[in-house]
């Protein structure tokens, strides 16, 4: 999944596991999931992503899945999309750490953010009525929001699709990539 670049991952695991902790970005009770949970549960979607996109991850957190699509996916440019100033400084001090020349850190609430872009992505951030509405403006026409849910998706779409249709969705489809023993939902709504 990462290639070459699976030293990078394993140092951004490790970040999480330490930093990402102290800060209260990750819960103690998820460091022995570090790995399976949120870094491998966000690089299956990464192949998805289209060849040189523009990506912005909207309410990024921790990083997850922004940092984890820059490490697997180098080339593409990814907007850390965060409102919260220890999210954003978290954000910065890793990427750094991390040497990752294609990531940008915005500090602003989704619905501020005056650019657009290739793909949109969310983790586990709303329910995807509320995050259609912040998200597919943000997304260029023939783009994508790649919406990663859990189990809940379908219902989900079933209390979206109006709202997503108003907002330019032309295909609402969900996918589920393998992930070992827990796979990764990804609603992914065509613009």
């Amino acid at each position: 999944m990462f290639g070459s670049r699976l030293a990078l991952a394993e140092a951004y695991a490790e970040i999480l596991a330490t930093d990402g902790v102290v800060k209260g970005l990750i819960g103690p009770r998820e460091v022995p999931r570090i790995w399976d949970r949120h870094v491998m549960n966000s690089a299956v979607v990464a192949p998805r992503v289209p060849p040189g996109a523009t990506v912005a991850d909207i309410g990024t957190g921790a990083g997850l899945p922004g940092i984890v699509w820059a490490i697997a996916r180098p080339d593409v440019h990814v907007s850390l999309v965060e409102p919260l100033l220890r999210r954003t400084t978290f954000l910065d001090e890793t990427v750094a750490a991390l040497g990752l020349e294609n990531v940008s850190v915005v500090r602003s609430r989704a619905e501020d953010v005056d650019a657009r872009f290739d793909v949109v992505t969310a983790r586990a951030v709303a329910a995807l009525d509320k995050l259609g509405r912040w998200c597919m403006p943000l997304v260029t026409p023939g783009g994508v929001l790649l919406a990663m849910k859990g189990r809940s998706a379908e219902d989900e779409v079933a209390a979206a699709r109006a709202t997503l249709h108003r907002l330019g969705a032309t295909s609402i489809v969900v996918t589920t990539y393998e992930n070992g023993e827990t796979p990764t939902t990804v609603v992914e709504v065509t613009k």
